[in-house]
């Protein structure tokens, strides 16, 4: 059986160090402490500081944290970097990725894993390099970033194209399914469930949160229904008991590509047959 791959991404801010223990609780796959978007410029070094001393306390969580650094071209970046291969930190989230030399000094600083942000016009130009880079574990989209970047005002039809060439780059370059952005209205269920439902249907295979709150229904969209699973295994035993041959279910065909499917349904939600 596969390994399931994270489906959750809840930032921290790095100034925000009470906060960081309670993120690592609050039942995400994964958890990025973040140094850019969220720390004033004014506070980046103390969040810096913070964060190394929380990392070096002893009492870090069983699972790595994420963390997102500075993008490449600012002033911050060159001292970020001194915490990439910091104990305790299973990756780095690469703000505004534009270029390979950028995932290449990552890498060099010690990184364990690369998840570029494609947050931008020179970033989505550039994003077949990017995914095939070593170390490149799985793209990211900033949509709200890029929307700015872009002047794009929509967030469904007017991001098909964009959302659908990251899914597309990513499975040639052999990476995990992307991760979609934040859905940013913390208070509307409803809304977030319908973010994460258009997401997983246009083959994203996780999403970015900006609030626990948000993580179990992300959990929720990004996993396997009850009547998904009961598909599922309705027919690989159908399968089976053909022995190979053709055989129909609820009055369709069973290939190949039909028990694929199932099966890997039964994977992602980390049940067997």
């Amino acid at each position: 059986m596969t390994t399931p791959v994270p489906r959750s991404y809840l930032f921290v801010p790095a100034n925000r160090p009470d906060m960081f223990d309670k993120a690592c609780r609050a039942g995400a796959h994964a958890v990025i402490v973040d140094l850019e978007d969220a720390v004033p410029f004014a506070d980046k070094a103390q969040a810096r500081a913070a964060l190394a001393a929380w990392l070096g306390a002893g009492h870090r969580p069983a699972q790595p944290v994420l963390i997102r650094i500075n993008g490449a071209d600012t002033a911050w970046f060159a001292d970020d970097l001194a915490l990439c291969g910091a104990p305790g930190v299973g990756g780095v989230v690469l703000s505004k990725a534009e270029g390979v030399d950028d995932i290449a000094r990552l890498r060099e600083a010690g990184a364990a894993a690369i998840l570029p942000l494609i947050e931008s016009a020179a970033g989505f130009d550039h994003v077949r390099a990017i995914a095939s880079a070593p170390g490149v574990r799985r793209l990211l989209f900033g949509s709200i970033d890029f929307q700015l970047d872009l002047g794009i005002r929509g967030e469904r039809e007017e991001l098909l194209l964009f959302r659908s060439q990251l899914v597309l780059v990513s499975r040639l370059a052999g990476l995990q399914a992307p991760v979609d952005g934040v859905s940013t209205s913390i208070g509307d269920a409803a809304r977030l469930t319908l973010d994460a439902i258009h997401a997983r249907q246009m083959g994203f295979g996780g999403k970015l949160c900006i609030h626990p709150k948000q993580v179990p229904e992300v959990n929720r969209c990004f996993r396997p229904g009850e009547e998904e699973l009961a598909w599922a295994k309705r027919v690989l035993a159908a399968a089976a008991a053909s022995g190979g041959a053709a055989v129909a279910l609820d009055g369709k065909m069973i290939d190949r590509p039909v028990i694929l499917r199932a099966q890997q349904m039964l994977d992602e939600s980390g049940q067997q047959e």
